[in-house]
């Protein structure tokens, strides 16, 4: 099989399409003909070597079909969903014709969306879901603060807003973001490349006030400004690092941290550990609200499998605004 593989950590030009034999399956595993997969920025970060050593072989999603499930439960050529369960982390991912992943983090679907499209939703929409859902328990009219709106999976978090009844408000770093924002649904959008709290709680675009709800997608240094603009009683989950991986410095939860506003973090490598199966996340509505036009989770850019190394150069300009997707 083929498989795109990391000869060391670098930019996009380390990353070379071997032949390597068709892995094996597992007990407990699923050997899945990838079909499509979304890429990601954690892919990036991979690369890079800032999450130190990992798999060879990335990706941490893909959709395809099944040709083997060690435990008998899927049958061949049955259309599946698949991400993290340690693919491109602790062992090899999705950058591949072929791929095995736990059977923990596989979900059967039924569906007549091509691979493209069905490829856009896994990890942006459960991930998405599972933070407006779990982690911050939106309701209907709460305003939602989607910070990296324009990120695939801040646009799986409007949609998803936007169907539950939220009043969604989007940040963007860029201007031109702005009618990308609006036409997913945000009712308002704030263009802000740093903090919004404070003054720009009265800029144009805003509609004043605090948020009840803020999903934080740039990471950790937004995440305090983001409690600041949350009001008392309401909940922040940091779920992405689109600013980057560097820590809070000189954290101190005293003076910084505002009483009676709720934060918490989710990360999708969870995904199919005890406490978050992926059961929990309604994969099969997700996929069948894509299909009815309920929600919008269409690439913004489809590569082959050849292109990688292209799209993960664009990604890195931050000029993607949007899922990519790579067809095999």
């Amino acid at each position: 099989m083929k498989a795109i593989v990391r000869k060391r950590f670098g930019g996009p030009e380390v990353l070379d399409i071997v032949e390597r034999p068709l892995p094996a399956v597992k007990p407990g595993c699923v050997l899945i003909r990838v079909r499509a997969f979304g890429l990601n920025r954690a892919e990036l970060y991979m690369r890079r070597g800032l999450w130190g050593e990992v798999a060879e072989v990335s990706g941490i999603e893909c959709v395809g079909s099944v040709v083997s499930d060690a435990s008998g439960i899927l049958r061949e050529g049955q259309t599946v969903v698949a991400l993290m369960g340690g693919m491109g982390r602790t062992i090899d991912g999705s950058y591949a014709e072929y791929v095995v992943a736990p059977a923990t983090n596989v979900v059967a679907v039924e569906t007549t969306l091509d691979w493209e499209r069905l490829a856009a939703l896994p990890e942006a929409y459960a991930v998405a879901w599972t933070c407006l859902h779990r982690n911050l328990e939106i309701s209907a009219g709460q305003r939602l603060v989607v910070r990296g709106g324009t990120s695939g999976l801040g646009l799986a978090a409007i949609d998803i807003g936007c169907r539950l009844g939220a009043e969604v408000i989007a940040t963007t770093r860029r201007p031109e973001g702005e009618a990308l924002l609006r036409s997913r649904g945000a009712a308002h959008v704030v263009t802000a490349a740093g903090e919004f709290a404070g003054e720009l709680l009265t800029a144009p675009g805003w509609p004043g006030g605090k948020a009840d709800v803020v999903l934080d997608l740039i990471g950790n240094s937004t995440v305090l400004d983001s409690m600041r603009a949350t009001r008392r009683g309401g909940r922040v989950c940091l779920a992405g690092f689109l600013g980057g991986l560097a820590p809070l410095v000189d954290f101190n939860p005293l003076g910084q941290m505002p009483s009676g506003v709720q934060m918490s973090f989710f990360g999708s490598f969870n995904f199919g550990a005890p406490d978050f199966p992926l059961s929990d996340v309604p994969m099969q509505q997700i996929v069948d609200f894509e299909a009815s036009g309920l929600y919008q989770g269409r690439a913004a850019h489809v590569f082959g499998f050849s292109e990688v190394p292209i799209a993960h150069e664009l990604m890195e300009r931050n000029a993607a605004a949007g899922k990519c997707v790579v067809v095999v």
